[in-house]
């Protein structure tokens, strides 16, 4: 199936109790066993079944299936939020000592659990100076265990050459773990460019209505993790915490998402709701409809902002002067996503006059709505970071962040032009 289609029908069958087609809200904590011996066969995972919804819950369920049949995944995981998703997704291939390879340009949010939070657990992340794969290679080194990427930064909008870091991050024995929460799998799918891993926002673009928090883990099912036990022997070699399970043994392809779910999510308990699940799952139907108008209102804005006298600069990937333009042509398929960044002449004095000015577009700290949205990431999302790491984020004082939504574009230039006017 194609992806509109995958967005709507794949993970889920006609109900066959109740007939019900749309997917049903299992809020339960728990599931009933029919016996002893049951029980038993379900927790040494020897049946298949639901135990307790922290591990499992057949709504969430439909979501991972679909979320991992629209990234071309083997098997999804979902959890409470974005952030959860990059915690988990790089928890599960680290270890005391071990370090990662980053990109500079992240989230802030995510920056900060790279720089902050994750060093004091035992895990370094190494910051390259650009994220051109010849900068990552330069950090790779025996302790390594995975580079990170965002495929569009947030805010940067730049775009990551996903097959080259794919081929360093396979010559060095490592998997690529690409953040897809921007160009979503409607523009974009790693996995066929080589990517192991994939995270989403599901906050974002796939719930696409700013009602309900979620994340993603996608397995590709590619990474060869038992010709890399010396790296990652917490796949191949009995889990004591687990009754001496052996991932890829018990769970093949899919070992990473089964080694996640078991050790991570069981244990620490950052669970999606099943009302939650449901409500993304709204979303999701009609992604590929929202990305198609928010990419053409994009290319509306951009064109508008390069014109209009008080800008001083607008990022946009959809130009063909941007240096990522190339980049946009071979992985988004000639578009340019509908997060952009533009600065305004009078620096940030300016910057703020239009912030405050801004009447239908919203100001607040999410993406991926359908409301169109305006941030100024270097108070607020990128904060806490020094000056020089936002610059190498791609953060400036003057930059406004615009996630462009499916209102008329008509309303959304209108209220952008009256709010640069109140900058004069």
């Amino acid at each position: 199936m194609k992806r509109e289609t995958i967005a709507i029908h794949s993970g889920y069958d006609i109900d066959p109790t109740t007939k019900a087609v749309a997917v049903p809200i299992y809020q339960t904590v728990a599931y009933a066993f029919d016996s002893a011996d049951h029980a038993a066969a379900l927790f040494n995972l020897e049946a298949e079944g639901y135990r307790y919804t922290r591990i499992g819950n057949p709504t969430t369920e439909v979501l991972e299936r679909r979320v991992a049949a629209l990234e071309g995944g083997v098997e999804a995981l979902c959890v409470s939020s974005g952030q959860t998703a990059v915690y988990y997704g790089v928890l599960n291939v680290t270890e005391l000592g071990s370090n990662i390879v980053s990109v500079p340009q992240l989230y802030g949010t995510t920056h900060t659990l790279f720089a902050h939070v994750l060093p004091g657990q035992g895990v370094t992340v190494r910051f390259a100076e650009s994220d051109q794969p010849e900068a990552i290679e330069k950090l790779i080194d025996d302790k390594t265990r995975a580079i990170f990427c965002e495929s569009v930064g947030n805010p940067a909008g730049n775009i990551c050459d996903i097959e080259e870091l794919a081929k360093t991050a396979h010559k060095h024995g490592v998997p690529l773990i690409v953040d897809n929460t921007v160009a979503t799998p409607i523009l974009l799918r790693p996995i066929e460019y080589g990517a192991d891993i994939v995270l989403h926002s599901l906050t974002k673009f796939l719930g696409g209505h700013g009602t309900t928090l979620g994340g993603a883990i996608v397995d590709s099912g590619n990474f060869p993790w038992k010709e890399h036990t010396a790296r990652f022997p917490m796949f191949s070699t009995p889990d004591a915490s687990y009754h001496s399970l052996v991932y890829t043994d018990h769970f093949g392809k899919a070992a990473y998402i089964g080694r996640c779910r078991s050790v991570y999510h069981r244990t620490t308990g950052a669970v999606l709701s099943p009302l939650s699940a449901f409500l993304l799952l709204q979303g999701v139907e009609t992604v590929a409809l929202r990305v198609e108008r928010h990419t053409a209102n994009a290319r509306g804005v951009a064109e508008f902002l390069r014109n209009h006298h008080q800008v001083e600069w607008v990022n946009y990937a959809g130009f063909p002067d941007n240096p990522y333009h190339a980049l946009a042509q071979k992985y988004l398929g000639g578009q340019a996503c509908s997060l952009m960044a533009f600065g305004i002449k009078g620096g940030l004095p300016a910057a703020v006059k239009f912030y405050d000015a801004l009447k239908l577009v919203m100001r607040l700290v999410n993406l991926g709505d359908a409301k169109s949205l305006a941030c100024h990431p270097a108070s607020t999302t990128h904060r806490q970071m020094s000056a020089e790491e936002q610059h190498s984020a791609g953060v400036t004082p003057e930059m406004i962040r615009l996630s462009i939504g499916i209102e008329h574009i008509d309303d959304i230039v209108a209220d952008l032009d009256q709010a640069l006017g109140a900058t004069l």
